[in-house]
């Protein structure tokens, strides 16, 4: 089982590859490593352009294929990239593909052209009957019209020259089809320009027609327009071009419309033949593409994520070798060199690749091997800070010693907070839903960034649901109710049911009615009775706070010494882990020992019971003062008082001062030596024995030599060291007892949340309950899809989140700043799965 306790162990390695196997070489890498270097050598320019270019032609087909709703199969990414010759075969098929469709589609546009405008042809033919007729009525009117100074045309307005009037100019139209959007504009204009001398008819057609480029539905309306005079229809004709307007040719005899009707007929019947065939072509060789398509576009990716690699790496002289630097882990080594064989096996060249290990003083990326449980957890950890290289992570695998870290302390903090049988109940099965259909959300897309951000961290939703439950026993509360499975361990000596009936209230005495022995299992049932129950556990919760986080603070510590073990730092464990774990336990390990004394020494008969809180104030205000007996809680109380001040005050000076000291007699007692230069690398001796064994570190550049080493000849600053050290202790002495108190909220929040789940029972549902009858029945329908939509809304989603929050904070801030420095950079590998899984346009087929 791989343990998260640490990063995995990285070393800096430079490949040489020799030209022709790079590319079979870097394909096979594509599973395992990450080239991370400075310089940029564009070899391979154009093989990334002949990539996007391939990636434009998926793209299209894509388009076209989803256009044509056929089903793209999903697959998994196990196509591997193509050889540079197989290259050439791609680009062919993807051309000749791309080719077939655009000339597919040109045809196509271009029959549905004609087809439309013979479809509007037709209804102008179907309609200039009732046109004409509309006409010859509006003329027969006008002929008709007089007014007092004689007869008149309603097509001349006033003021017009007579002899417009009595003008015998022949008739003309204009028959066309236009948008329906433009019509009201188009009617306006016409009517201006023509000054009322125009006749204009329009009728919609009955279906709306299909626009042969984009393929939506447009409505039109067939017009015809009867005017006098050339000058006055060039002027329509311009008009109609201006509106999109399309005029088509109508005769003014009815024999020759039905003759070029009958023409229009056939022609619709031939072109809807030709384009069912085009279609027909056109969808086989979309499905043919849909086939092959995810394999090619896995296939171009990883083509262009190789040539990407290799445009990073440096050309030797003779061009024939590439050179790179790359972190990788050292457990992988052997794989990669095994890939790396392959990849010349598979180029056919005779010289084989290298892996040369280097050293270096570089700060080495951080990396986990994670898995789909445990990838959540560091992401919570990530969130705060990336884990210093080797560093101890709080994230550490469950089969490992030291188990107690985020996996298990973040669930069980929210669950202290949250704690609530029913409520986590309730939790668990929503997390358990995810997990069960974990596969078909994976595959979902567009499920919309909050269900995705809470799907991600599914298995941490299940836990909480888990550690809800078993705290929520611990409490005896189940929707603000208890579980009577063991009875009351409280006895009523002496008491009929009549006496407490009449008696609503009655107070028991813990010396004749509670024997003294433990509750089987969590809080007894007869408090959710008592008054004074909310005093009994905010005591009890109150203790509990104080008792988890004195614990994980002490626990952070501990992780601390194995940093310092790790890192060969043994002077930190003696100025400052020693000191730190007496200053904590001198004060508030004590203050968790008491609360222990008094649960298990102390009884209902014990005097003097003194508060804990007025207990532990007296060891500074009467510091070596006589305790009066009824402050005193046990034996020697005043010696052990005594010894753990004196402790706690030894420790403040101790942390502050004995380090710097230490540095300063360290750096007068060594100093430095000058580096001197060797062949390509250098030598520096160290400044600190407490970071390697070797005497000498080499270093794999000259440049990097120089940005790092100038801070081993820089002067030993001791001001600067020990403003630092006296923050550092400040922080750590304050963070104690603020910490201490910070842990109250877990208290707090618990509370809060069983007095809402409380209110919510007695002020909603139990309102129902106490209804009889038919009356009750209907009543308790809505009483309880009241209660159930408030308990989810704001005793599930918002006192979770609250919850959620604050475990986390107890983490980050009191937990974490004991040990973790987080001040590392993720290792990102160059990966195949890794780049097909974040690519936006395989999201939906693979």
């Amino acid at each position: 089982m791989v343990s998260l306790f640490r990063s995995e162990e990285m070393t800096l390695a430079q490949l040489f590859l020799q030209s022709d196997s790079a590319y079979a070489c870097v394909r096979e890498l594509g599973e395992l490593l990450n080239p991370d270097v400075n310089a940029f050598q564009r070899k391979f320019v154009s093989e990334v352009r002949r990539c996007d270019e391939l990636e434009r032609k998926l793209r299209f087909l894509k388009r076209e294929i989803e256009k044509e709703s056929i089903p793209i199969i999903n697959v998994e990414s196990t196509f591997t990239a193509p050889l540079p010759r197989e290259m050439i075969d791609l680009e062919a098929r993807l051309d000749h593909s791309e080719t077939d469709i655009r000339e597919i589609n040109k045809h196509q546009v271009a029959l549905k052209k004609n087809l439309l405008d013979l479809i509007e042809f037709k209804a102008i033919l179907l309609k200039a009957n009732h046109f004409f007729i509309e006409a010859e009525g509006a003329s027969f009117h006008q002929a008709q019209e007089v007014d007092a100074d004689g007869p008149r045309s309603l097509l001349i307005e006033d003021g017009m020259p007579e002899k417009s009037i009595q003008s015998s100019r022949p008739m003309s139209f204009l028959s066309g089809v236009i948008n329906r959007d433009n019509l009201g504009s188009f009617e306006r204009v016409i009517w201006r320009t023509s000054r009322g001398n125009a006749f204009f008819r329009y009728v919609e057609l009955d279906t709306p027609l299909e626009d042969p480029k984009t393929g939506e539905l447009i409505y039109k309306c067939a017009f015809m327009i009867f005017l006098q005079g050339n000058h006055l229809k060039s002027r329509m004709m311009k008009i109609c071009e201006g509106f999109s307007a399309t005029i088509y040719p109508c005769s003014d005899d009815a024999e020759v419309r039905r003759e070029a009707f009958t023409q229009v007929e056939t022609r619709i019947q031939d072109l809807r033949s030709v384009i069912n065939e085009t279609e027909d072509h056109r969808h086989r060789v979309l499905i043919a593409a849909s086939k092959d398509l995810v394999k090619w576009m896995i296939q171009t990716k990883k083509m262009k994520a190789i040539y990407h690699t290799l445009n990073m790496f440096n050309v030797d002289i003779t061009q024939k070798c590439l050179i790179a630097e790359c972190w990788c882990p050292v457990q992988e080594l052997d794989n990669i060199q095994s890939a790396l064989k392959r990849g010349t096996d598979l180029s056919g060249s005779s010289v084989p690749s290298i892996l040369n290990r280097m050293i270096t003083k570089l700060e080495p990326p951080t990396y986990y091997q994670l898995n789909k449980f445990t990838s959540a957890f560091q992401g919570i950890v990530d969130a705060y800070g990336v884990a210093t290289y080797r560093e101890a992570n709080p994230v550490n695998d469950i089969g490992t010693i030291l188990a107690l870290f985020t996996v298990i302390t973040f669930p069980f903090l929210f669950a202290v907070m949250f704690g609530d049988s029913g409520h986590g109940f309730l939790m668990f099965l929503f997390g358990l839903w995810l997990v069960l259909n974990e596969k078909k959300f994976s595959r979902a897309k567009n499920m919309g960034e909050i269900f995705n951000t809470i799907f991600g961290g599914r298995y941490v939703v299940l836990l909480m649901g888990i550690f809800a439950i078993y705290t929520g026993l611990i409490y005896n509360d189940c929707f603000s109710l208890s579980f009577n499975i063991f009875g009351t361990a409280w006895t009523f000596p002496n008491i009929s049911d009549g006496f407490l009936y009449d008696h609503p209230t009655y107070q028991l005495d813990p010396n004749v009615s509670f024997p003294g022995s433990p509750y089987p299992f969590g809080i007894d049932p007869i408090w959710q009775t008592a008054i004074n129950k909310l005093t009994f556990l905010n005591s009890y919760k109150m203790k509990l706070s104080v008792i988890f986080g004195v614990s994980q603070m002490l626990f952070g510590i501990i992780l601390s010494l194995f940093n310092n073990l790790y890192f060969r730092k043994y002077s930190n464990i003696f100025f400052e882990f020693i000191p730190q774990v007496l200053f904590l336990n001198a004060l508030f390990g004590y203050l968790v020992a008491l609360i222990f004394y008094k649960w298990i020494v102390v009884t209902v008969t014990t005097e003097p019971q003194p508060r804990l809180l007025i207990l532990m104030i007296n060891m500074f205000i009467k510091f070596g003062q006589k305790l009066q007996p009824s402050e005193i809680l046990y034996h020697g109380q005043e010696n052990v008082n005594l010894v753990l001040v004196v402790v706690a005050v030894i420790c403040i000076p101790w942390m502050l001062l004995l380090k710097p000291f230490y540095l300063r007699w360290r750096h007068k007692r060594r100093g430095y030596t000058p580096k001197m230069r060797k062949g390509g690398n250098v030598y520096v001796q160290l400044s600190d024995d407490d970071t390697m064994d070797d005497e000498y570190t080499t270093y794999h550049n000259d440049n990097e030599v120089g940005s790092e080493s100038n801070n081993d000849d820089e002067e030993f600053d001791f001001g600067n060291v020990m403003v630092l050290q006296a923050i550092h202790t400040i922080e750590f002495c304050l963070g104690c007892i603020s910490n201490t108190a910070s842990y109250l909220r877990l208290w707090a929040l618990s509370l809060a949340h069983a007095e809402l789940s409380e209110v919510l029972w007695h002020m909603v549902l139990h309102i129902g309950l106490s209804f009889k009858g038919s009356v009750g029945s209907i009543l308790i329908f809505g009483t309880f899809g009241g209660w159930a939509i408030l308990t989810i809304a704001i005793l599930l989603v918002m006192e979770g989140l609250s919850a959620f929050l604050h475990a986390l904070r107890l983490h980050w801030v009191e937990f974490q700043n004991k040990f973790y420095a987080g001040e590392g950079y993720i290792f990102d590998p160059f990966s195949f799965e890794k780049m097909l899984n974040d690519d936006e346009d395989l999201e939906d087929v693979i």
